[in-house]
């Protein structure tokens, strides 16, 4: 109990430091500057002319994005925003056997969604005859070479952290011999994990990374772009850089994993360096972990795979497209990126800040409307049979200019089966026999008795109603204050929707560090709960994407199965979080 307790103590101190965090932030007058941007600002004052600025975001296409690359994309597209420089948005496409145009089409869908423009779309392999040419140069120079060891033997000389690697038996073959091999890889002579190219650097360098890395393997595999043409493929880190290079990128920004690779990011451009063009610097920044899900590709891709989920844009999946279906809005993710900002080190940030900024934004635009999950019946017993009335509800109380909305009214309501209880004590604000309640935009109810099933559930509450005290009516009675006010839909004008109720898709906070478990033992088992509820008639014509806030109920989002004669809605974020409740 009092661990319960002080977990949920922990929770509410998260919720209000995020409040906290979010108004010093938006009401800075001037906002310090991150650590990129300090060495930008260095680079600047240092002599680096403002007009040669030039980023670049890399994804490469071999899934679909998630939050952590919403991060590097508001980075250095921000970057590029704030100094007035282009962005490229450049497809790191070097690995045939994972990349696919679906996942080049998303990319594109995404960072255009999250409201950013490209200076140009390019794509590494634009540059694969290029990196050719410079690797033949390469080999010349006698920096290159051909080995046809296995796998597993070139593991072993490489050595370890504190232990020098030493060197294959092919370090030393001739130029000619190099070439002559090089060139039967790239026409096809020998299979897929027989040769490889490696950069000749130093075996026993205290940097793992400059022990001889591969720069080229044989993949006999159909590429999205160029087809059959190559059947080599540059690896990464030999790539990268040159592309960089090639683009004259200005600050090329990694994440962490890449710091340990920056000394052969530089030795590979250091191969290619015109003085009279401008030297890419790479630098990096934590990239960003999220409690409560995971963040590698692989892993995600296991869950599609595997049917865990419905796909890359499952609304629990922490996808840029998942949290697009599940009703996050952009400027709800620029806002948790510029609010979890950039980091130095690996950090978890807590979901609960980005539900925060999506609940804070839904909030100022979001339209409210009534919908009833659990229904139970309400008859008003002393309304008079076939009357109805269209009362006038506020659309957004939080912003003025959202206008009105009529909601029908007649004597058979469903209210939520929670919001009834025949005996209650003093701290129940709701319904209970002998107590009075607000019906939202409506009048005061008081209910007189029940019905109930054979279970002893209760199926039906008989109510009267003061037909004096509408709301906005002007009369004394309108203006009696009562403790509680239910939300409310007419049975008579109701329509059946869908709801699919989202949580969590796993239980522990970060499901994918424990070592001795498969991060799939934390899957949430009520990840999604799937509800016919009643709505009020105004959501006939909403379309995919609308997002409502269900008063006293959450923030929800019309989702791509709505057909013409089905709604259906994605829950976004409860108004409250669950997961204190469950806490406490």
């Amino acid at each position: 109990m009092c661990l319960r307790f002080f977990c949920g103590c922990i929770a509410k101190k998260i919720q209000y430091f995020c409040k906290l965090l979010v108004s010093i932030i938006m009401n800075e007058e001037k906002k310090s500057l991150n650590f990129i941007e300090q060495i930008i600002e260095e680079d600047l004052a240092n002599g680096l002319p403002k007009e040669k600025l030039r980023f670049r975001f890399p994804p490469e296409p071999n899934g679909y994005l998630h939050i952590g690359h919403a991060a590097s994309i508001c980075l250095n597209f921000g970057l590029g925003l704030k100094y007035n420089a282009p962005v490229n948005l450049r497809f790191d496409d070097t690995n045939p056997a994972k990349e696919e145009q679906e996942y080049v089409d998303s990319i594109m869908y995404d960072v255009q969604w999250l409201g950013f423009k490209w200076d140009k779309v390019l794509y590494s392999s634009d540059y694969f005859q290029q990196l050719y040419d410079w690797t033949i140069a390469i080999i010349k120079d006698g920096k290159a070479y051909v080995d046809d060891q296995s796998s597993e033997q070139m593991a072993l000389q490489k050595g370890t952290p504190t232990e020098p690697g030493t060197d294959s038996p092919n370090r030393n073959r001739s130029v000619e011999e190099n070439l002559e091999l090089f060139l039967k890889m790239k026409n096809s002579e020998f299979e897929e994990g027989s040769h490889v190219l490696r950069a000749k650097i130093d075996m026993k360098h205290v940097n793992m990374h400059m022990r001889d890395p591969i720069m080229y393997r044989v993949l006999k595999k159909h590429h999205h772009r160029t087809g059959n043409d190559w059947c080599i493929y540059p690896m990464y880190d030999w790539t990268h850089g040159e592309s960089d290079y090639f683009e004259q990128i200005s600050h090329s920004i990694c994440t962490l994993e890449f710091k340990s690779h920056r000394d052969l990011y530089d030795w590979y451009v250091d191969q290619v360096y015109d003085p009279n063009l401008l030297r890419p610097k790479q630098r990096e920044f934590a990239r960003r972990n999220l409690s409560y899900t995971v963040m590698s590709k692989r892993k995600l891709l296991q869950l599609v795979e595997e049917k865990i989920v419905t796909g890359w844009d499952d609304p629990r999946m922490p996808t840029i497209s998942g949290l697009r279906r599940r009703g996050y809005t952009p400027e709800s993710l620029r806002n948790f990126s510029e609010i979890a900002g950039i980091a130095k080190r690996d950090n978890v940030t807590d979901v609960a800040l980005l539900e925060f900024c999506i609940k804070d934004h839904l909030n100022k635009t979001a339209p409210r409307v009534m919908t009833v999950l659990n229904p139970v019946k309400l008859v008003i017993t002393n309304y008079p049979e076939g009357k109805e009335e269209w009362l006038t509800a506020e659309n957004n109380q939080e912003d003025k200019r959202a206008g009105y909305r009529e909601v029908p009214f007649s004597r058979e309501i469903y209210i939520e089966q929670e919001d009834f209880q025949e005996e209650a004590n003093k701290k129940f604000f709701r319904l209970k026999l002998g107590g009075e309640v607000r019906l939202k935009n409506g009048y005061i109810i008081k209910a007189e008795s029940c019905l109930k099933d054979e279970n002893g559930e209760v199926t039906e509450i008989h109510c009267t109603y003061d037909k004096d005290s509408l709301s906005g009516s002007g009369t004394e009675a309108s203006t009696r204050k009562v403790k509680g006010t239910l939300h409310w839909v007419s049975i008579k004008h109701a329509l059946k929707a869908e709801v699919r109720v989202y949580d969590r898709l796993f239980t522990h906070e970060a499901p994918d560090s424990q070592k001795d478990k498969d991060f799939k033992e934390f899957l949430n088992p009520d990840s999604l709960t799937i509800i016919d509820a009643f709505i009020e008639p105004s959501l006939k014509e909403a379309k995919v994407l609308d997002r409502f806030q269900f008063q006293r109920l959450g923030y929800f989002c019309v989702d791509k199965d709505t057909t013409s004669t089905k709604l259906v809605f994605n829950r976004t974020v409860p108004l409250r979080d669950s997961w204190t409740k469950m806490s406490e």
